[in-house]
């Protein structure tokens, strides 16, 4: 199986949503995967269920009505946002086990950090302790899958006092150098990808992975 892993880039939310978008609608069944590797300017996102009583005050942050599952979140810089472009019908995986796979990755890449994370029933994401360090939101059309996974890095975690993080009042977020983990964003973007993939699709000898460079276009356009 082969993956593309398109290298880390700043790019608006509202650039990305409509790039996976295009992507997801032209995909066929010989479309390569592709995880996109993003940091965002300051947003929050509110999904296609999001209550806009979460939003308590986003103040000069804009707010983006999107189709990702999910109540609202924030990006921000210093935050790691893996967008999964996956062919699902070939994954062979139900919504509820992609999300397991995705945040099984998560956990052992911390682990491999030294960091104990978990699942939390009822609330996707992965949580140290009682602080969640990443959040989990995807859409699902036809076979393939888009949106992704936000971990936090190192960022001002501010304006997540500004909502109800995922829909949880008084809920407490993290992020890895919080936790006492001194990595820096391009980093987790390196090492991140290869654990997910593991867990997606098995183990690393039957994995191809593509890194883009750093210049290759991202599709904007059709």
């Amino acid at each position: 199986m082969k993956v593309r892993i398109l290298a880390l880039r700043r790019w608006s939310y509202d650039e990305a949503w409509q790039a996976m978008q295009r992507f997801t609608a032209a995909r066929t069944g010989d479309t390569v995967d592709e995880l996109w590797l993003v940091e965002h300017p300051p947003v929050f996102t509110l999904g296609r269920a999001g209550k806009p009583e979460h939003l308590l005050a986003p103040g000069d942050i804009p707010v983006v009505h999107c189709d990702r599952g999910g109540q609202v979140t924030y990006h921000g810089p210093g935050q790691l946002v893996v967008y999964t472009l996956l062919d699902v019908r070939r994954l062979a995986l139900g919504p509820r086990e992609l999300v397991r796979r995705i945040e099984q990755g998560v956990i052992d890449y911390l682990a491999g950090l030294g960091l104990a994370a978990r699942r939390r029933a009822g609330a996707p994401g992965v949580y140290c302790g009682e602080a969640k360090i990443a959040a989990l939101g995807l859409r699902i059309r036809a076979q393939g899958s888009y949106h992704g996974l936000a971990l936090n890095v190192d960022m001002n975690l501010e304006p997540f006092a500004r909502i109800n993080p995922c829909g949880y009042a008084g809920l407490a977020v993290t992020d890895l150098h919080r936790q006492g983990c001194a990595v820096s964003l391009a980093q987790a973007a390196d090492d991140l990808p290869p654990v997910l993939c593991r867990n997606l699709y098995g183990s690393a000898a039957e994995l191809e992975c593509e890194v883009a460079a750093v210049d290759r276009p991202f599709p904007t356009s059709a």
